[in-house]
């Protein structure tokens, strides 16, 4: 089947408006009409301008236009293939008639059907499914408080969408947007119908969020737990506290053992994040880190120096020793 490039037949660009497209159409008729043109050709193009001229006019017939011309494969014999299970959503074209007989190209036919018997082409084209629409995606970014507790959105996105005269183009997109509570790194939701139009009556696509964590200050996630490193005096790991430690959903009290070092991992259950498939909830992970002050007064010099000698014989390098 040949591809009809019906703005190249009418001389008028993809943006042109229904005014330009009217205007180029008349003069084009008079030109070519059978009547009065003495080109040799001329009852061949005049079926051409007036079987563009009946697609560009309709604000519908040229939206599903310019979505076929998207979507559909251009082959370098001049021939075109519509996109698999396409179908148009004109049955045919009656009353759109403009020429004395009728006479539409295979090409017109396929895309909104025949009016009369139309090749077998045609029909198997027409009898194909309608074409989805394809989906959109789109990264959202959250914090981990927002997943664990569920928010409102507000995002933008580009579509292609039809204008009144059914001229497909780029524009913003504005959504509110639920996110339910214990969404997952990498999880998807899917907002149906919010993608890209359908061709030949076909729904919509869908737009399928993929959820990211941004950058937390002082958390990391591990799956379903949530991982923190908490500070500690050197007195606190030595003699043991109870200190207060951030969680995602609010402060908790946290004991640390007697003669604790860093690296050691303390759990507080039931902390981390929602596993909604298996119906539980990770854990937060807490690794110690000793943190000494930058300055030491002279009454602090002096403990660690009494320290240094009560410990004298703790060697904490003895594990490079052979």
């Amino acid at each position: 089947m040949e591809f009809k490039d019906y703005y190249k037949i009418l001389g008028v660009a993809e943006q042109a408006d229904a005014s330009a497209i009217k205007a180029s159409y008349r003069k084009l008729a008079r030109k070519y009409h059978p009547d009065v043109s003495k080109e040799h050709n001329a009852e061949q193009q005049f079926k051409e301008v007036g079987e563009a001229y009946t697609v560009l006019k309709d604000p519908e017939k040229r939206a599903e236009y310019d979505l076929l011309r998207k979507q559909g494969t251009r082959r370098s014999d001049g021939g075109f293939q519509p996109p698999p299970d396409w179908q148009s959503s004109h049955e045919n074209h009656q009353g759109y008639s403009h020429t004395s007989d009728g006479d539409f190209s295979d090409f017109f036919d396929s895309i909104f059907g025949a009016s009369r018997g139309g090749s077998r082409q045609s029909d198997d084209f027409r009898r194909s499914a309608s074409q989805r629409g394809r989906d959109l995606h789109y990264k959202i970014a959250l914090f981990l408080e927002e997943a664990y507790q569920g928010c409102q959105r507000q995002i933008s996105l580009r579509v292609a969408e039809p204008d009144q005269n059914g001229v497909v183009k780029q524009r913003d997109k504005t959504l509110n947007v639920k996110i339910p509570a214990g969404v997952t790194q990498g999880q998807h939701i899917r907002l149906a119908g919010q993608g890209e139009l359908g061709i030949g009556g076909g729904k919509a696509g869908d737009l399928l969020l993929e959820i990211e964590f941004a950058p937390h200050p002082y958390f990391t996630v591990d799956g379903s737990d949530i991982l923190l490193t908490l500070p500690v005096t050197c007195w606190e790991a030595a003699l043991g506290a109870t200190v207060e430690v951030p969680t995602i959903n609010g402060k908790v009290k946290l004991k640390i053992p007697k003669a604790a070092n860093s690296g050691n991992k303390l759990r507080i259950k039931g902390k981390g994040l929602i596993n909604k498939g298996e119906k539980t909830t990770g854990d937060q992970i807490v690794t110690l880190q000793i943190s000494l002050p930058k300055v030491h007064s002279s009454e602090a010099s002096a403990l660690y120096q009494q320290l240094a000698e009560c410990e004298s014989n703790f060697n904490p390098r003895h594990v490079f020793e052979r």
